[in-house]
Formats: structure tokens, sequence, C-alpha cells
């Protein structure tokens, strides 16, 4: 039923959380594990981009390179992808064209103005996906 699982992967603490949880459901389930990291675009990221000084390609693969690294370590079959555009619209597209069974993403948690003025990928994977989303907050015990 959940053969294959997408991991959404921003490098982020909460993302590092979400990649045990999914490194831990696709070994129990016998899943491939499809890790995806979008390069953002949209209105908030050029004020990202910013206050960080980065460069999001080069973030998002070192983000996928990372989860991919722990999948492999654990013997999981995976697959990566880096897309670019606004992180929860590739999320949920991407999941809806390959099929995924599942969408496993970290959060935050976001409160008050911070997520009215920059919102929540997670919360928009969740309400916009057509299969079954995992969250993994940051704070989430192993």
């Amino acid at each position: 039923m959940y053969q294959d699982l997408l991991l959404a992967t921003d490098g982020s603490e909460g993302a590092t959380q979400a990649t045990k949880h999914a490194i831990e459901l696709a070994y129990r389930l016998e899943s491939t594990l499809h890790i995806l990291s979008v390069s953002e675009e949209g209105p908030h990221s050029s004020e990202k981009r910013d206050e960080m000084r980065s460069d999001p390609q080069s973030e998002a693969e070192s983000a996928v390179a990372d989860a991919e690294h722990a999948a492999t370590d654990a013997g999981i079959e995976t697959t990566t992808t880096v897309r670019q555009g606004v992180p929860q619209e590739e999320i949920v597209d991407f999941a809806d064209q390959q099929g995924m069974d599942m969408i496993i993403v970290g959060t935050v948690g976001r409160s008050g103005l911070d997520k009215l003025v920059v919102g929540s990928v997670a919360e928009e994977v969740v309400q916009n996906a057509t299969v079954p989303v995992i969250t993994v907050r940051e704070t989430d015990a192993e």
C-alpha cells in the first residue's frame, strides 16, 4: 500500500527529524524513499536569500544528498530530485505526477505573525495533497 514514500527536505532541523522518520517508515514498509528538495522561488524567497546570503540550488542539492546518504546507509532504496519553484506547490505536484503513496515533511511550528507572513510549507502540503501526509515537528522525540 505504501511502496513509494516522498520525503520533502530543505536540510533544516525539522527536515532532519522528518528524514529519520521517513527512513524508519521506509525500512519497516520495505518502501522506496523518493527524496525531493525545492530550490525556492516565490514571494519570500529573495528576502530569505538576502538574509542567509546563500545559494538556494546548492542548499537543495546538499539537503537531498544528506538525506540520500542517511537512507542508503540504512539500506533503503532511494531516488533523488531537485526542483525549482514554490516548495509546497512542487511537493504536491511531484507527489501527484510520480504516484507517491505518502508524503513526509518536517515543520518548524511557526505561529503568530511569522506564520501569517511566511506561511507554512507543511500546512499547505497537508491542505493540498491527494495522499496522506506525515508532518514531523522539529522538536519531535526520536
